[in-house]
């Protein structure tokens, strides 16, 4: 399994490196800092000394790191206590893994090995998974996730940890105060999220202003407060995916070239790549009430649709948020063994300004997982047919 994904990730990077070769894009292996106006200075790898390149524009896309948790210090190398790196890159299953936060990556990876046989106990701080999630749809996350084997300690904070030879011990209590109590296990998952990797750019000596969590300030155009300083990603404020990012950084260069470059970050999804799978995109529930906007529900379970009977992977629903006067899709949550292909159907509607009953009334193939959502669509301005 680690060979096949050795495989592909270096087959896929190196397909990047062709694309920079075939659009004559001049590719700099090593660590680079802003050192003067329109001036990165690098320092290549293998200590092959350094490089100054000039340019009329720069963009910072640097990307995110893991954000450390100091009661629980990572050590990817020695394969204890480790991150979303490490956990990529372990040589056995562990017998029982600790993943500390219930998140997107604690959540996928933490289920990845829980299908390998590990036993698996996820600690999150909160008291509940997937925080900013539709809070209905999380439930019924959770409730599939620990059907799965997966055991919860919600509202639980981990204090301190302790190596000791093949067992690390946690030592936990609830967030809110209480007693304290310890877990042992052979491994430790940190997934308490990322933080922009900005550190050794050179962004303090240029004024180039970053907020409270590092995040580094720009404008609609991804312009820093620097001439000629651009920057798009996990360096800036809003949720790290990278296909954000990648809409971003296309905006970005139309706007350098004098284009109108754009990204609406209401139709961005967000794909937890569990089993099944959890994908969002748009409203909450809990955002429409607090913006007072009166909308009608539309759900689906995958268990009615055909296709996911035939297959066997029924778990999950499809369930479809429309405003209550004009019947606009406002947004879209799903869990469904094909989630993350199934949503781009939300992104559209909502990216185009459909209602929901033009997805209802648009014909989709029998027998698909996408005919959840025309039947979720259904039920939003009237009733499903099969359900």
């Amino acid at each position: 399994m680690m060979k096949a994904k050795e495989k592909a990730v270096k087959t896929l990077t190196g397909g990047i490196e062709s694309l920079f070769k075939k659009n004559k894009v001049t590719y700099i292996k090593g660590h680079g800092k802003i050192s003067a106006q329109g001036e990165v200075s690098v320092a290549l790898n293998d200590n092959k000394g350094n490089e100054t390149v000039k340019a009329k524009n720069i963009i910072i896309a640097t990307g995110s790191e893991v954000t450390p948790l100091p009661p629980v210090p990572v050590d990817n190398a020695a394969g204890k206590i480790i991150d979303s790196t490490g956990a990529l890159e372990l040589k056995r299953v562990p017998e029982h893994l600790v993943v500390v936060g219930a998140g997107v990556i604690g959540l996928e990876l933490g289920s990845v090995y829980k299908r390998l046989g590990a036993k698996v106990t996820v600690v999150e701080f909160l008291d509940a998974a997937c925080p900013g999630m539709d809070k209905e749809a999380v439930k019924e996350f959770t409730k599939l996730l620990k059907k799965q084997g997966l055991d919860f300690k919600f509202g639980t904070k981990v204090t301190s940890s302790e190596v000791n030879g093949d067992v690390v011990k946690l030592t936990t209590e609830p967030s809110k105060g209480g007693d304290a109590s310890t877990i042992e296990c052979d491994t430790v998952l940190v997934a308490t999220g990322r933080r922009a990797f900005t550190a050794g750019l050179g962004l303090e000596q240029m004024g180039i202003q970053t907020d409270k969590l590092g995040r580094i300030e720009v404008d609609d155009a991804f312009r820093t407060q620097v001439p000629g300083i651009f920057a798009i990603g996990d360096v800036i404020k809003g949720a790290m995916l990278a296909h954000k990012a990648e809409e971003e950084g296309i905006a970005c260069v139309e706007n350098i070239a004098g284009k109108h470059g754009h990204v609406n970050y209401g139709a961005v999804p967000g794909v937890i790549y569990t089993f099944p799978e959890f994908a969002s995109v748009g409203k909450t529930e809990e955002e429409l009430k607090a913006e007072g906007i009166e909308y009608n529900v539309g759900k689906f379970p995958m268990m009615a649709n055909s296709r996911a009977r035939t297959v066997a992977e029924s778990d999950g629903l499809v369930k479809v948020l429309a405003d209550k006067k004009t019947d606009k899709l406002l947004g879209v949550h799903i869990i469904a063994s094909n989630a993350g292909e199934m949503i781009a159907e939300g992104v559209i509607g909502i990216e185009y300004g459909a209602a929901s009953e033009d997805l209802a009334r648009t014909c989709h193939a029998h027998p698909t997982l996408s005919e959840a959502f025309k039947e979720a669509c259904l039920g939003a301005f009237d009733k499903p047919i099969n359900f």
